[in-house]
C-alpha cells in the first residue's frame, strides 16, 4: 500500500483556526463569554423547532431506511473487520465518553429540582419525569444523530469507494463538482473544529470529575496541578491507543472500557436498592415510551420555562456538533455491515448503555435524595457536580475500593472517545485513505498532542465553558450540513439502485 499523505490546506488550516481562536478566547475572556453565551441562547432558543424537527425527523428516516429494501445493502465486501461485541464496544466508548458517567447521577437531581411541564419543583410528580428525563436525552434520539452521518459516510466509502474519511467526500453526492474545491476542504476544517469543540465538553465534565475523586482519595485540595496531571495520564494512554492503531489499541481499550463499566454498574445494582432501581427505571421507561412525542415536539412557547432550550435542544445541538466525528469512525470500523445491522446495532446498543447507567447510577441517586439518606441536591447547589459525585460514590459499600476503579474507569472512559477522535481528526486531515489504512502514526500523535495542550491551557484559565459554547453554535453549520447529508445520500440511492 502507498503512503498515506497529509492534505496541507485541511491540516494547516484546522491548525491555525484552532490555535488563533483559543489564543483569542484566552486574551478576551471577559468579552468573549458573554457574548458566546448570549449567542448560544439565542440559538437553542430561536432554533428550538429546528433541532426538534431534525432529531425526530432523522430516527424516523433511519427506522423507514433500517426495514426497507435499502437496509440489506452491504457495506464493504467480505466478513465485518471486527466482531459484534468490539464493534458494539467501540461505537458506544466513542460516542458516550465520562460524560455519561457524570450525567447519569445529576442530570435526574437537576429535573428533580427544575422539572419540565410547569411541574413544581421537588415534588412526587417532578421525582417521576427526572429519570423519564435521562432517558429521553440518551436514548435512541441521540443515537439517531450519530448514526444517519455514519450511514451516509460508510456508504461513500464502502459502496462508492471513494478513498477518504471525510465530510466532504460523504456530501459529494450534493457538491458534484466542487466536492474537491475550497468549500469541500473549508467544510473539513469546520468538522475538525467541531470535533475539538465537542472533545471540550467532555474534558470540561471529566478531568474536574476525576480530579474531585482523586483529591477524595489522598486527602489532597484540588488544584491545577492535579488537574494538569490527569489530563498528562490520559494523553499518555489514549496517544499511545491511538499509536497501535484500530486493531491492537483502540478495540483492546474499548473492551476493556465496557467490562469495568460494566462491573461499575452490576455492584451499584447489587449494592444499592436493588428493587427502587428496577421499578423506577420501569415506571420511567414507560412514561417516556407514552410521552416520546411530546418530549421530542416541547418548546414550551407558552410558559417559556426554558426547559427544553436548557436541556433538549442543547442536547441535541451538542451531539449534532460531534456527530461527524462519531459518523467518521463508526464509519470506519464497520466494513462488512449491512445498513440495517448498522442502524439498529447504533439506536439499540447506544440506547440500551445509556439507559443502563442511568437506571442503576440516576435510581441510586434519587433514592439517596428521596430517603433522606445523603441531600445529593444540597450538594450540587453548594459545591458543584464533581463534589455531588464524590459524596454519591462515598455512600456506597466498599467506597475505599469504588472511589479507585472509578477513576480508572473515568480516565479509560475519555481516553477511548479522545483516541477514536485523535484518529479520525488524522483521518480527516489526510489526503486518501484506502480500505485498510490507516493515518500516518506521527499524524495521530500531532493530533493527540494538540488536544492536550489545548485541554491543559484550557484548564489553567479557565476557559474550557467558552470551547463547550463554541461547539453549540458550530452546530448551527452541522444542521446544515445534515440536510445536505440527506440529499447526497438519496441521490445515490436513486443512481445506483434505479429500479428498487
Amino acid at each position: 500500500m502507498g503512503k498515506v499523505r497529509i492534505d496541507p490546506f485541511v491540516f494547516w488550516t484546522s491548525i491555525v483556526v484552532i490555535v488563533a481562536a483559543t489564543v483569542l478566547l484566552v486574551l478576551n475572556r471577559g468579552t468573549a463569554e458573554p457574548y458566546l453565551d448570549k449567542l448560544m441562547t439565542s440559538i437553542t432558543y430561536q432554533m428550538d423547532w429546528a433541532f426538534q424537527f431534525l432529531t425526530i425527523g432523522l430516527f424516523i428516516l433511519l427506522v423507514y431506511l433500517a426495514f426497507s429494501r435499502f437496509g440489506k445493502i452491504k457495506l464493504g465486501e467480505g466478513k465485518p473487520e471486527f466482531s459484534t461485541f468490539s464493534w458494539g464496544t467501540m461505537l458506544f466508548t466513542a460516542g458516550m465518553g465520562t460524560s455519561i458517567m457524570y450525567w447519569s447521577m445529576l442530570e435526574p437531581i437537576y429535573y428533580f429540582m427544575g422539572p419540565p411541564f410547569g411541574i413544581e419543583p421537588e415534588s412526587n410528580e417532578a421525582a417521576e419525569w427526572a429519570l423519564t428525563y435521562g432517558l429521553f436525552h440518551w436514548g435512541t434520539s441521540a443515537w439517531a444523530l450519530y448514526a444517519f452521518p455514519t450511514v451516509v459516510i460508510a456508504y461513500s466509502y464502502f459502496v462508492k469507494k471513494r478513498p477518504s474519511l471525510k465530510m466532504s467526500t460523504a456530501l459529494s453526492g450534493v457538491l458534484g463538482k466542487y466536492a474537491d474545491g475550497k468549500v469541500a476542504k473549508l467544510i473539513d476544517v469546520l468538522v475538525i473544529w467541531s470535533l475539538v469543540g465537542g472533545l471540550g465538553t467532555s474534558l470540561g465534565l471529566g478531568v474536574p470529575m476525576v480530579s474531585a475523586v482523586v483529591a477524595s482519595i489522598f486527602g489532597l485540595d484540588k488544584s491545577l496541578m492535579l488537574d494538569t496531571i490527569i489530563v498528562i495520564s490520559i494523553t499518555i494512554i489514549y496517544s499511545a491507543s491511538a499509536y497501535m492503531g484500530l486493531h491492537k489499541g483502540i478495540k483492546r481499550l474499548s473492551d476493556i472500557n465496557v467490562f469495568l463499566a460494566l462491573a461499575l454498574a452490576v455492584f451499584i445494582f447489587i449494592a444499592g436498592p436493588t428493587l427502587f432501581i428496577l421499578t423506577y427505571f420501569t415506571n420511567s421507561l414507560g412514561m417516556m415510551i407514552q410521552n416520546f412525542a411530546i418530549m421530542s415536539f416541547y418548546t414550551d412557547p407558552i410558559g417559556k420555562s426554558g426547559f427544553p432550550q436548557a436541556w433538549t435542544v442543547f442536547y441535541w445541538a451538542w451531539f449534532a456538533a460531534t456527530a461527524p466525528f462519531m459518523g467518521l469512525f463508526v464509519a470506519r470500523i464497520s466494513k462488512g455491515r449491512t445498513i440495517r445491522q448498522l442502524i439498529t446495532h447504533m439506536l439499540l446498543w447506544g440506547s440500551i448503555g445509556g439507559w443502563t447507567y442511568f437506571m442503576v447510577f440516576g435510581g441510586y441517586t434519587m433514592n439517596l435524595q428521596l430517603n433522606d439518606i445523603l441531600p445529593v441536591k444540597d450538594i450540587l447547589n453548594d459545591s458543584g457536580g464533581p463534589a455531588a459525585v464524590v459524596e454519591i460514590l462515598k455512600s456506597l459499600p466498599l467506597s475505599y475500593i469504588v472511589l479507585p476503579f472509578f477513576v480508572v474507569l473515568a480516565v479509560i472512559f475519555l481516553s477511548t472517545s479522545l483516541d477514536s477522535a485523535t484518529y479520525i481528526l488524522a483521518a480527516i486531515a489526510t489526503k486518501e485513505i484506502k480500505n485498510g489504512q490507516d493515518p500516518a502514526r506521527w499524524h495521530r500523535m500531532v493530533w493527540g498532542a494538540i488536544l492536550a495542550v489545548l485541554s491543559v491551557t484550557l484548564l489553567n484559565i479557565g476557559g474550557l465553558r467558552v470551547i463547550q459554547t463554541s461547539a453549540v453554535i458550530v452546530s448551527v453549520p452541522i444542521f446544515v450540513i445534515y440536510l445536505l447529508l440527506i440529499v447526497s445520500f438519496f441521490k445515490w440511492l436513486k443512481q445506483d439502485f434505479p429500479n428498487k
